[in-house]
């Protein structure tokens, strides 16, 4: 139990912001998966479609701290990488 008025502040925010943390993070995984559920079921057309938006949203999640940018970008080149061996 916090003791002193920062204390209190602190965890007042951290409970704010560890809820926007999880709405942040729930974000990225159905964007993950629904990029995954076009490259599994073969719809490269929509996977293509899909792809700027799917950048968007994962550096929008980076930049904001919930995951490392350099994990948003090695997402990035994998999921593209994918979609450029599905469509020869």
């Amino acid at each position: 139990m916090p003791n002193t008025k920062s204390a209190i502040r602190r965890t007042k925010r951290t409970k704010s912001q560890t809820l926007v943390n999880k709405i942040r993070k729930s974000k990225y995984r159905s964007v993950v998966k629904q990029m995954n559920a076009y490259i599994v079921s073969g719809k490269t057309n929509e996977a293509k479609k899909f792809l700027p938006q799917f950048y968007s949203q994962l550096m929008k999640i980076a930049k904001t701290g919930v995951i490392s940018k350099k994990t948003a970008s090695r997402k990035i080149s994998r999921i593209t990488k994918k979609i450029n061996s599905l469509k020869k």
